[in-house]
């Protein structure tokens, strides 16, 4: 009998990495992209912003005056903690939603994505515990999971997080002997739920994390982008102390320049400052340039009413799309801001061996499952309606809902799939996030 040839070792460096990179998977959309891509596809996957909705012509010209002025400064490298004026501009923002903040304390980063790198980075050792509601950010839970914390999630209902859910949360991991470093939490029109966590919860959350001594680490990319104008107050506003706060130009702005911020106590403002040399060694000081420009020309508070009325719009249309085609069994959450509906599908149906289905019939959505740690969610679709026309939003439920209707025949014949397992990677990428 002839010897079977050697098999081959496609990564001949398998060896070599370090623990933690076995955690890090691509992510399944991003594996459909260069389907969902296609301009028959409608992609209620991805939370681009709508960039239409931006003054782009002014916007030209003031890139083209800021090179002028400023060419050599803004093309030159600069502080690791951000450009002055930028910071004392996040100042002023981070007030609208009661924040009292010093400029010294705000770190720029490139994007918040960033921002949560670092907090875990300085934060986190191997096998502490970061609780975060479920589902959560899947960018969150890929930082988490590349710096090996255990993610335990904390339930919500339709008014956020559910303060006795934390307290049991706490005490499980405490019996467990294990030790919770923060409480990872999106306030205000959650990404994926597009649940607001209600103000009374606010101060009770806040004083169970302080008795448990665990931080807070507050991401709020959406706060601003409330339908009927209002601002929530910030945790950060209630305990200076104890809440890290993350902020974002990405969605009020621009995503593309990749400009966020963490506002941090005192002394670990300069842990992050350290983290941030190490990472980038400045945030690209032309982009920050161009963020300060735009507040300090252009009616910004104007630019997020246009952006709010575009998504409202559009959360609109999702809702009345689903009310219209959605198989009954479903439910789904009624956001009052920001990019997301967060879809609950009948018992028998698994979202993620569904996707590629749905693809095939030109529609694509972000399964439930890589928004949770633990992989639950298979009964869960998140559907983004911020980039999509009206028109094409109710296109793509109309496909989704035909696409569900024949999984639910599937089911009623053969039986559910949701208990099987369903391989794929489930991490973030540009379109997932």
């Amino acid at each position: 009998m002839p010897a079977q040839p050697a098999a081959k070792n496609l990564d001949p460096h398998v060896r070599r990495y370090a623990q933690r990179t076995a955690g890090m998977t691509a992510s399944e959309i991003r594996a459909l992209f260069s389907v969902a891509s296609r301009p028959e596809v409608v992609s209620l996957a991805g939370g681009m912003p709508y960039l239409a909705a931006l003054p782009l012509d002014s916007l030209s010209a003031e890139v083209g005056q800021l090179i002028a002025e400023d060419g050599l400064v803004a093309l030159q490298y600069g502080s690791a903690q951000g450009i002055p004026e930028l910071r004392e501009q996040i100042c002023e923002i981070m007030a609208l939603e009661g924040i009292s903040a010093h400029p010294d304390d705000v770190v720029v980063t490139v994007g918040s994505q960033m921002a949560l790198d670092m907090v875990t980075r300085i934060f986190c050792d191997p096998g502490d515990v970061v609780l975060a509601e479920g589902p959560s950010y899947v960018g969150a839970l890929g930082s988490f999971a590349a710096y090996q914390a255990q993610v335990v999630h904390v339930t919500m209902d339709e008014h956020g997080l559910v303060p006795s859910a934390l307290r049991e949360a706490l005490a499980s991991v405490a019996a467990s002997g294990r030790r919770v470093k923060f409480l990872y939490t999106i306030p205000n029109f959650q990404n994926p739920a597009g649940v607001t966590l209600a103000v009374e919860r606010r101060a009770e959350v806040l004083e169970i994390c302080a008795q448990h001594g665990v931080l807070v680490v507050e991401d709020n990319p959406y706060g601003l982008l409330g339908f009927d104008g209002q601002i929530y107050p910030a945790l950060r506003s209630l305990d200076a102390d104890n809440v890290v706060y993350l902020g974002s130009f990405s969605k009020t702005f621009a995503s593309g320049l990749r400009v966020g911020w963490v506002l941090a106590p005192h002394a670990v403002r300069e842990k992050l400052v350290l983290a941030a040399e190490s990472a980038t060694l400045c945030p690209p000081t032309m982009n920050q340039l161009m963020v300060s420009r735009y507040l300090a020309t252009h009616d910004w508070k104007g630019q997020i009413k246009t952006y709010r009325e575009a998504y409202r719009e559009r959360r609109d249309a999702m809702l009345s799309a689903l009310d219209q085609y959605m198989p009954a069994g479903c439910t789904w959450t009624k956001p009052d801001g920001g990019f997301y509906v967060w879809v609950t599908v009948p018992e028998g149906v698994n979202t993620k061996a569904m996707l590629p289905r749905a693809v095939t019939q030109r529609v694509a959505y972000a399964s439930g499952t890589g928004f949770y740690a633990d992989r639950l969610g298979s009964r869960q679709m998140r559907l983004s309606y911020c980039y999509p026309t009206p028109e094409r939003i109710r296109e793509g439920v109309r496909r989704l809902a035909n696409v569900l209707g024949d999984e639910l025949e599937l089911y009623n014949t053969f039986g559910s799939m949701a208990g099987r397992e369903v391989s794929g990677p489930e991490s973030p990428s540009p379109n997932t996030a």
